[in-house]
């Protein structure tokens, strides 16, 4: 459903009591009782998920799977999937400058993106009541999966043309397909460049924020939003060139304090954070997932600009009881302002 979406991201602004935002969807497959090998292939159980998520919890829009091996595949690096967890990245796929030439942009559509892009489709017609954002990877962090993680931070210093040379043509296809989920109804997506937080300062203004902002200023309108996710422990240091980007929305993980984030930004940007998924809302227990969410929304919810979430993707195996406390803990905070 299309919606003005530069009004809802000032309605959330303006609002007192500000709706969770968590990056949640992964955790349905408990609740479906199918097996994550299940769900990342078939667009209709992942339209199913979204909607069994949104109609459990108050979230204030719908995110999709944040699937960051989808893209790689897509240019042909290998998959390792399994029933409990999120698939990842095996192998590199290109290490010379020879075969960054030689490798093909591919066709939105290709492999599981097809999948992906039907199932926001789908989930478009099920989910009525909140904006939907699709995942998609960021142009450093596809980069570096093609190039194998590790290698991709050396050749940073001695490939640099190379680099650069790779993340045009990721920096293309990612256009593409964030332009394909816009016409399948997506009211905007969250880009996840995690890779760029190990990267320095300096290397993350060439080698990340330029292309992330290609991808905004190509797809992002008043109805359809970028939010910008990165994860790394090194984002407040790099935080001008990140703000440069664009992105209507920013989401920061829990390896930075999101209190002191929140000083570094712009009074009418939203920012959004960072409970632990994995340490408190896959391992802890549901008092001290309340504990933590209460900690950092008494730190940062001075802030207008802040909203409460997760600090990435939650785990599929997360269990419920905890995922419902982390909402009861945002509902427990608001209740006593």
């Amino acid at each position: 459903m299309k919606r003005n979406m530069k009004q809802w991201m000032q309605e959330m602004l303006d609002a007192p009591v500000k709706r969770s935002m968590p990056v949640l969807s992964f955790p349905a497959i408990q609740l479906m009782g199918i097996t994550v090998r299940d769900l990342v292939s078939d667009s209709e159980k992942q339209a199913q998920c979204m909607k069994l998520v949104a109609d459990r919890t108050p979230a204030a829009a719908s995110v999709s799977m944040m699937d960051l091996s989808v893209e790689a595949e897509c240019f042909g690096s290998q998959i390792r999937f399994s029933d409990d967890e999120v698939p990842t990245v095996t192998g590199a796929l290109v290490s010379s400058p020879e075969e960054v030439d030689a490798l093909a942009i591919p066709p939105v559509g290709a492999c599981r993106t097809g999948i992906y892009i039907e199932a926001i489709k789908k989930a478009a017609e099920l989910i009525q009541d909140r904006p939907i954002f699709a995942g998609v990877i960021g142009p450093f962090s596809l980069a570096g999966r093609l190039m194998d993680v590790t290698e991709a931070m050396i050749y940073c210093y001695e490939e640099p043309e190379m680099v650069a040379a790779l993340l045009d043509k990721v920096t293309a296809f990612l256009i593409a397909y964030c332009q394909a989920y816009k016409d399948a109804g997506a009211n905007g997506v969250v880009i996840a460049e995690p890779l760029a937080g190990l990267l320095s300062p300096a290397l993350a203004e060439e080698f990340s924020a330029p292309y992330v902002k290609k991808i905004v200023e190509a797809v992002q309108d008043d109805s359809f939003l970028v939010i910008y996710h990165n994860c790394g422990n090194a984002v407040i240091p790099m935080i001008d060139s990140i703000l440069d980007t664009g992105s209507a929305m920013y989401h920061f993980g829990n390896a930075i304090s999101m209190k002191e984030m929140m000083e570094h930004i712009p009074a009418g940007t939203i920012a959004m954070g960072n409970v632990d998924p994995a340490g408190q809302i896959r391992n802890g227990t549901p008092e001290s997932i309340r504990e933590e969410t209460l900690r950092i929304m008494n730190e940062c919810c001075q802030y207008p600009n802040f909203v409460i979430s997760s600090g990435c993707d939650i785990p599929p195996m997360s269990p419920w009881t905890n995922i419902d406390a982390f909402f009861h803990a945002v509902d427990e905070f608001y209740s006593k302002q």
